[in-house]
């Protein structure tokens, strides 16, 4: 991947090759200024003595995955990818768990705590923010619809595990605002249009009981079924739009009706119902939940909304244009060759400039529980006021030059802190004293993967 660059002032220039950030750093004329995303920062340059171009990040939002990317727009070339990995259904089980304790806490033969509802901002409205709030949500202005600062892009409450998935895309985003030239995002609003329907002017209940039709639902089956043919289970084959119950049977074109079948496994199916076939557990299956699909759908309109907000152009694209995209550009299927298919903005003729992608796992700045609990909810130890010992936090990459024993060498990774001169390092204790801090902890673990594509 290209190396993000800074001048003398810390403002972004255009990335260069990595041989040419190691000519730079070989001669003296740039410092490391940060490791990942792997940035250096020049040394008596400043950003009138530079050409800089325009580049645009785009995003390929996800329920687990999110993929992100750095495309330059006078030449088709992406730059640099990342992939996103979230921790929402982490924190989706510690909010059950933590109502859990709550509610067992209550129930006991202790004293009665009264179950606490919309109460975290007591004289908050949910809307605008004032302190005007009384027995409802909402101030009078704002549940009338009168209050002038009620606008489109307003913050809209979401639970925690979705806010989470917004929060590390909008993170992302301005940290490439700061590392590089940016004068355009794309998103992706949707993986499938849910709201396209057969009958355009259907309103009401109703608009959403009709059929999906077209590209979409091609698209829809795929995220469902794993792409791949529900009967034989072959993968990387052209598969067709299957009736589980044939419509001849009584069956209809919804969207809980339809799988995906290899043309083999259709043909022999014929006039049968899937059961019938011998696979019941497809006819079981076809009631699935896409619980994946439902986040992203959830978020992806308050994403838009908040990366308005960067006074930047942004372009919304949906599920169907990127697979075209991606398809004509004949890229494989990837969170990061996603992103850089977003929208109408791709040129016909982009080719990847990287080899590797930046995987980037959400793991959060610790915990604000003080109290470790048993399986019953009852406090066994608790944590330490200080977050912090001789200058070092769990999570900080160093470097390590041990100088003898059984670990002796150079080691490089992070650190878990114990309060105690006894740190965690890659399976093994070292003192604080042969630590350098590479780059304080931020929230996220990093690592490199190889990816391949034919533009290469």
């Amino acid at each position: 991947m290209r190396v993000f660059v800074l001048d003398a002032k810390k403002r972004p220039l255009d990335p260069c090759h990595p041989a040419r950030a190691r000519q730079l750093l070989k001669s003296g004329r740039a410092a490391v200024f940060r490791y990942y995303p792997f940035t250096i920062i020049l040394r008596g340059r400043v950003l009138e003595d530079s050409a800089v171009h325009p580049h645009r990040v785009k995003i390929d939002p996800g329920a687990k995955v999110s993929g992100i990317a750095l495309v330059r727009e006078d030449i088709p070339l992406a730059v640099w990818a990342a992939e996103i990995e979230h921790r929402g259904d982490q924190i989706h089980r510690a909010v059950v768990e933590r109502a859990q304790y709550r509610r067992f806490r209550r129930y006991r033969k202790v004293r009665y705590r009264k179950p606490r509802f919309l109460n975290r901002h007591p004289r908050k409205c949910a809307s605008c923010g004032c302190n005007a709030r009384r027995e409802s949500r909402y101030c009078r202005p704002c549940a009338e619809g009168k209050n002038p600062r009620d606008n489109d892009f307003r913050k809209v409450h979401l639970p925690p595990s979705l806010e989470s998935r917004v929060a590390n895309i909008l993170t992302w985003v301005k940290r490439l605002v700061r590392l590089c030239p940016v004068g355009a995002v794309s998103v992706e609003l949707a993986k499938f249009d849910t709201q396209k329907l057969q009958n355009p002017e259907i309103s009401g209940v109703e608009y959403q009981r009709g059929e999906l039709f077209g590209y979409e639902v091609r698209e829809y089956l795929l995220e469902k079924w794993g792409r791949r043919c529900a009967y034989c289970g072959k993968e990387n084959v052209p598969l067709e739009i299957d009736h589980i119950i044939p419509r001849s049977r009584g069956g209809t074109d919804r969207v809980s009706n339809l799988t995906l079948a290899c043309r083999e496994c259709n043909q022999a199916k014929g006039n049968k119902t899937a059961a019938e076939f011998g696979y019941p557990e497809v006819q079981e299956a076809a009631g699935r939940s896409l619980k994946g699909a439902a986040d992203v759908n959830a978020v992806r309109w308050e994403l838009y909304r908040r990366l308005c907000s960067f006074w930047l152009p942004v372009e919304a694209g949906t599920g169907g244009r990127t697979k075209y995209n991606r398809t004509g550009l004949g890229l494989p299927k990837g969170h990061c060759f996603d992103a850089c298919c977003v929208g109408e903005s791709t040129p016909e003729d982009l080719r990847v400039g990287f080899r590797q992608v930046l995987v980037i796992r959400a793991c959060g700045h610790g915990r604000r529980r003080r109290a470790n609990v048993d399986r019953f909810g009852f406090p066994v130890s608790h944590a330490p006021r200080r977050k912090s010992y001789m200058g070092f936090r769990t999570g900080d990459l160093v470097r390590a030059m041990v100088r003898r024993g059984k670990y002796a060498g150079v080691h490089f990774g992070r650190v878990a802190v114990r309060f105690r001169p006894s740190f965690k390092l890659n399976g093994f204790d070292v003192h604080p004293k042969y630590l350098t801090i590479l780059q304080r902890s931020d929230g996220y673990e990093y690592g490199y993967r190889a990816v391949h594509s034919p533009s290469q």
